[in-house]
Parts: C-alpha cells; structure tokens; sequence
C-alpha cells in the first residue's frame, strides 16, 4: 500500500542504514527531508529517492549542534507541513582498546551517538505534542544490550540510548499517538566501517551473517502502520538473552574474539575516520565488502521478526566467544 502523503525526516540520511531508509520510503511515494554533514552524501540520496518515486528535500546541519537542530525540525516542518516520523540515525564510533584511544575520540563517539539523538527529540517531540501524534525511531543496535570490547564508548552511548528511550516513553505514556520505538540490529552492510575511527592496527572488516541495509529500512517503514517500542533484527535476540545470564563471560568472550581477530587481520594505518569530518564525496548504502546473491525484495510487514539464519549466525558467533572465554581461562589456571 503506498502512503503517498507520508512525511518523514531523517537524520543521518546521507549513507548506510538512513540511506536505505529514505529510499524505502520514498517507494512507498513519501515526502522526505534528509539532514547530515556531508552535501554530496545527502544529494546522492535525495536523487536515489526522486528516482524511487518519492520527494526529498536535504538540509546540511551538524546534529552535534541542538541550535541547528532545533532550526532544522523546524525547517522540515514548514517543508512539510507536518511531521508523520522522525528517524534519529546519525552515529560514528571507534575501534580499539580504551585507553589505546584519545579520550577526545571516545568523548566524540558520546556526543554523536547520544547527544545528537537527544537533540533530535528535544526538537522534534514538542512538534508531535502540538500535532498530538507522531513517531520518534531511535537507532541503537546490538550494542544496547551486549558490551562491546574494543568499542567501549560506542557501547557507553547505546547503553545510553536504550535508557533514554525508556525514560522517553514513559513520559509520552498518556500521549497515545505519539510512539518512541527502538530499533536493536546487529552488524549491518553500511560504510560504517569505512568511517570509522580505528586504533587496533588491524583493517576492519564486518563478520559473517551481516544483515542488509534494506532489511533494517523495511522494519522502520513497518512502524508507521505499526509502531512497537522495541524492534529486534538479528543476533541481538540471541545476544541479549544470553548475556542477561552471563554477561562478564560474554564480554570476556567477545574481548578475547576482538583480540584474536586483530591479530590476524591486515595491517592498517591508524585513522580518526570520519569522527570529525563528514567523507568527502557519496558513501552510498553498502559497504562494499559483502556480497550478497541477487534476490527479489520482500514485502514490507508491520511485524519484523529476525531470520533464523542470521539468529544462528549470531549463536555461533557467541558460542564461539564463550569458547574462546573458555579455553583462556583454562589455559590460565
């Protein structure tokens, strides 16, 4: 069913999952407005959108700056008229040991992947008061539920993310037309990686059973005919259960993973990314390093349930993180 009236704005629209999701929607005949750093990112997208049938408009604004995005719901209001759904998307983070990293680095990871989230609903949230409706996604990930070893301050702000929602809703809980809702993936195919700040000395590379962009995109677009606090994709559902049993031996698991892997990995200079500038040029949706075979999209369902191949992906992955937990301890002893 299209929704050719549908307003969406979309922060962090200009690659990887907001980029999917713009394109998404604009299927589904929306009119969008898409906010990032970066100019030739977001052009890139807003023409992907026209030519997918949708309208979009772009706007640069550093989500850092709650000025700006104060400015920027406002300006997507009047574009709009009204603001059906808010996609809060923007995020960036490193890779390394903790105190490998600059405390400046970690310091940025916070105030992107927090702070500007914050920023997006300390805007667009007296906007859906007045209307008395409308939808706030909060991306988060796997991250939300699981520490992250070798990625200490990008768990710290998905920890933070999760909270926030949860304090958010309660808030809204008498406002019945306005919905905050989560959306928890594991790795996904975006250039993500390629941005990232990374201070392990090894090249970063995603594992196996990533999810596609495309997939997390159509369980945002589900939300507008039925909005959920919590979305599950992945190998979070396997993750979060079984770190609620054990969590310090998960982490540990995971960190010995981490460790082993950079060893192994390529050679890489150290780099700050994309931390504090936006890429030069587009980024595009996918990173480039997965392939995929061809395979004829699926409609979009209001329920979104993770796929069984990628849960068992996830099971072996944390499996073999505890083995690895495991056989250290006893090597130890």
């Amino acid at each position: 069913m299209k929704q050719a009236h549908l307003r969406v704005v979309i922060m962090g629209g200009s690659s990887g999952i907001g980029a999917a999701t713009a394109v998404a929607f604009a299927r589904q005949g929306a009119h969008l407005v898409l906010g990032a750093r970066g100019k030739e990112g977001l052009d890139d997208i807003a023409w992907r959108c026209r030519q997918a049938g949708g309208r979009a408009d772009v706007r640069v604004v550093d989500a850092t700056d709650a000025d700006a995005v104060a400015a920027f719901a406002q300006d997507a209001r009047d574009l709009l008229g009204q603001i059906d759904l808010w996609f809060s998307n923007v995020g960036s983070g490193v890779v390394g040991k903790f105190a490998d990293v600059p405390i400046a680095d970690h310091r940025k990871v916070i105030e992107t992947n927090l702070i500007t989230h914050m920023n997006d609903a300390h805007a667009v949230i007296p906007i859906f008061i007045e209307q008395d409706y409308g939808i706030w996604v909060n991306m988060i990930s796997s991250g939300g539920f699981v520490a992250t070893p070798f990625a200490a301050a990008y768990g710290a702000s998905k920890y933070g993310l999760r909270g926030f929602s949860e304090a958010l809703r309660a808030e809204l809980g008498k406002k019945r037309d306005i919905h905050v809702c989560d959306i928890y993936p594991s790795f996904v195919d975006t250039p993500g990686f390629g941005h990232a700040a990374n201070y392990t000395g090894a090249k970063l590379s995603y594992p196996p059973g990533v999810l596609p962009p495309e997939k997390v995109a159509d369980a945002v677009v589900a939300l507008v005919r039925k909005p959920r606090p919590v979305t599950v994709l992945g190998a979070p559902n396997v993750t979060r259960k079984v770190a609620q049993l054990a969590p310090d031996l998960i982490a540990a698991g995971m960190n010995r993973f981490m460790e082993t892997w950079a060893r192994r990995a390529d050679p890489a200079e150290d780099t700050v990314g994309a931390l504090y500038e936006p890429q030069h040029g587009a980024s595009g949706v996918h990173s480039g390093q997965v392939r995929r075979p061809a395979r004829p999209r699926r409609p979009v369902h209001a329920d979104v349930q993770s796929d069984d191949r990628t849960l068992a992906v996830g099971a072996v992955l944390i499996a073999a993180a505890v083995g690895l937990s495991l056989l250290g301890k006893r090597s130890d002893d």
